[in-house]
This record gives C-alpha cells, structure tokens and sequence, in this order.
C-alpha cells in the first residue's frame, strides 16, 4: 500500500496551526518508536522542526539512516540519534534502554508508536505471540526501564498509540496470546485495548510526578500497518482511510500542547477527550494486567 508523501511545507508548522498553540519543546529529549515509517516518521519531522532532540529506536538502521537524512535536512535540526532495537525482543528492548541511560541524562517525552498487525499466528523470539508482544509488552517494557529518569526529567509526558479496535476486544487475562482460541482481529484489538489499560495504570502511579500518561486512536490511516492483509480488505479500508500527517495530529498535540498539561489517563481521538468502553475503564483488571506483565518481561 502507497503511504503518502509528506507535504514540502514544514510539516510541524502546518499541522500546528489547526487549532493549537504548541509548548516549547526545544532541547527537549523525546524517544519514537516505528518512526520510520507513517504517523511515527510524521510525528518525528514535526518535533525535530520544533527543536527537540530525537532518538530513534528502529529495527531497519539503513531505513532509519534515511530517515535520520531527511529530518535533518528538511528541519535543520543534526541532533536525531537513531539506535538498533527490535521490539519483538525483549533483550533487544533491554539493550536499548540501557544504551539510552548511559549516554542520556533525561527523558521528557516517549511515544510508544510502534505497532503491528498479524493476520496468522506468529510467535516471537521470545515465544511469545506477536501482537500481544509488539503492541503491548514492547511499550510496556521499554516505559518500564525508562520511567524513573522520566521521573527526573518531570514535567514529562508519555503517549500511547492506541486505536478504536479497543472496542472489539475484552482483556482474557487467562490467555493473553489466544494460545486456546485467537483471531488476527481479537489479537490485535486486545493489544490496543492493553494499551489504555496501561496507560490508566500508569497515570494512578504517575500522580503527583509531573510525569503525564495519555492514550490516542490516530484513525484510520494509511500505513503499512495493513500490509499484510489481503487485498480485498485493503481496498475495503482503503475508501476511508486518512493521510499519515492527518493521523499524526493527535500523537503531536499529546506531546506538545499546553492544552493537555497536567492532563493524564486520558484517551483522545481527533485532539479530544473521548469515551472508551467500560471494560477498558477496570482498574483491577489493569492492576492485573501490569503485574503479568511485569511476569512476561522478568520484571
């Protein structure tokens, strides 16, 4: 599936001027994940012509190199770092945060982007199935390792890419990787409903930090993220899909706008607050969520 180009314009200044003031986030450290490609590359151009300072965790580094080339030449800013880290590895995870907390004295902004969605059952290397392992242990672990220097780094925000799939899925805290019953659609939906049920968890212990945590579903947007389906149901998604700058909007006003400050816990769509369903409003079951997870990551 074509992704659409990204307008010659600079890109932050276009999307920022739709209603929202931005916060300065110039010098600021912030990390993207699947940046490489749609809303994350979109949202990694407009922090960088905003002045921030970039770190990149991709898997393809000659894919990211490219991408590292074309945020410094169309921003004007040299300071994006890219860095080798797959998130379908938990050590791979591990070997990041740790190479990021040695060079890096602070963290004010993570937005875990990266997601995945398989159409047969594939496990990990860690054995794990790979939509549970990619869309929700991967964000989970790497907030996990980071958080007390975002802590330190307060005021600081994290931002989850979530999606209104959420609303097909009920969290089988018995089962998470449907090893008894799975469908590419109920996988995927229960990874992006664990990623609200993450980031209420966080926000609770979050309070008081000046650390917020807030989650967005971007649209439906046109991205590789559908690669793997067949054509049929790509041609079906493809009449009302959006651009990939459309549906970064909201992932660049969580992350930059003094409209949210101090504002956590919450789940937006189109730059608003929005209802979830009630099940993702559960706080035991987000309670007993975290702690298997932490059991997954050897935490």
């Amino acid at each position: 599936m074509k992704e659409v180009a990204a307008p010659a314009i600079p890109l932050f200044n276009s999307l920022s001027s739709q209603n929202t003031i931005q916060m300065d986030i110039k010098n600021k450290t912030a990390i993207i994940t699947g940046a490489t490609s749609g809303i994350g590359r979109i949202t990694a151009l407009a922090l960088a012509e905003k002045g921030a300072g970039l770190v990149l965790p991709v898997r393809n580094m000659e894919r990211g190199e490219q991408l590292k080339k074309e945020i410094m030449e169309r921003s004007g800013n040299p300071n994006v770092e890219l860095a080798e880290c797959r998130l379908d590895s938990l050590d791979s995870i591990r070997q990041f945060a740790e190479a990021f907390r040695k060079k890096h004295d602070n963290l004010h902004l993570l937005i875990n982007n990266a997601g995945t969605w398989e159409v047969k059952r594939e496990e990990s290397e860690d054995g794990i199935e790979m939509n549970f392992a990619v869309n929700h242990l991967a964000p989970f672990l790497l907030t996990y390792l980071l958080l007390d220097m975002i802590k330190a780094s307060a005021p600081a925000r994290i931002v989850n890419v979530s999606s209104s799939a959420h609303k097909q899925a009920k969290m089988n805290l018995e089962d998470p990787e449907g090893k008894k019953n799975w469908s590419s659609l109920k996988s995927y939906a229960q990874g992006k409903l664990a990623n609200i049920f993450f980031t209420r968890k966080l926000a609770r212990d979050l309070e008081g930090t000046g650390v917020t945590a807030n989650c967005l579903h971007p649209g439906v947007v046109q991205t590789h993220l559908f690669d793997k389906m067949p054509r049929f149901f790509r041609k079906i998604f493809g009449l009302f899909m959006i651009s990939a700058e459309k549906g970064a909007e909201t992932s660049i006003f969580l992350a930059t706008s003094p409209e949210v400050e101090g504002v956590s816990g919450k789940y937006f769509v189109k730059k608003k607050e929005t209802k979830t369903t009630r099940h993702a409003h559960d706080i035991e079951v987000a309670e007993r969520l975290w702690e298997i997870s932490k059991e997954y990551c050897n935490l």
